[in-house]
């Protein structure tokens, strides 16, 4: 399952926002912290995030005279590091699904977006009906600005999961903040609900579609 309870510890969407998208998004600061800015990721890269040994390369270097937050050169190095046993085995085997989804976790928490959607892309090729992978895919082009992009991948991902509630959730943030359209999201977020009744975060999905409606009503 996906780390339901680290939505509110996800990157900050990098866009460019209108009036109406800004609204939108300060009624969410004033009702979950930061939380709508914040997209879920696939369960399944979650299941195949690096393993303690495999990420060590990511910490490497912060005892070696590095104080403080890395700089961004600093952080690209720790992330390269950390992927270099990845980039052997795919060199290996192009067709490493596992190998691919690790690569694109790696710098997707680095907020390295083009090289995640670059691996998370490589995955798709090789196993094209990965829901999983087409919403980690659809969260990196969201936070490169890409909204038309993010919703596609959501839109492939439903078509293969049709009731994936991370996948609605995100679909229908990016709806309502990319899109400004507060009536699609309620409808995703409707679905997400009715199609899993036992969702963890029901209440919080609930007080999202009654600011979206709020500011449809406006709208």
């Amino acid at each position: 399952m996906a780390k339901v309870a680290q939505l509110s510890a996800r990157h900050e969407a990098e866009a460019s926002w209108t009036a109406t998208q800004a609204y939108v998004l300060a009624v969410a600061c004033l009702l979950l912290g930061v939380a709508l800015g914040y997209l879920f990721r696939g369960s399944a890269s979650q299941a195949a995030a690096p393993s303690a040994s495999e990420n060590a390369g990511f910490h490497q270097g912060l005892g070696d005279g590095m104080s403080g937050m890395p700089t961004p050169e600093q952080l690209k190095a720790m992330l390269d590091r950390a992927a270099a046993p990845l980039l052997e085995a795919i060199n290996k085997d192009p067709n490493d699904v596992t190998s691919l989804v690790k690569l694109g976790n790696i710098y997707y928490d680095g907020k390295q977006y083009p090289d995640a959607i670059k691996y998370y892309g490589q995955a798709l090729k090789v196993q094209p009906d990965n829901a999983d992978v087409h919403t980690d895919l659809g969260t990196s082009y969201w936070y490169t600005g890409d909204a038309d992009r993010a919703i596609n991948e959501f839109r492939q991902s439903l078509k293969i999961r049709p009731n994936h509630p991370e996948t609605l959730f995100n679909l229908g943030v990016v709806e309502w903040q990319g899109k400004n359209d507060p009536r699609a999201a309620v409808k995703d977020w409707e679905l997400l609900l009715k199609a899993n009744p036992e969702y963890p975060q029901r209440q919080q999905i609930e007080q999202f579609i009654a600011k979206a409606k709020e500011h449809a009503a406006k709208s």
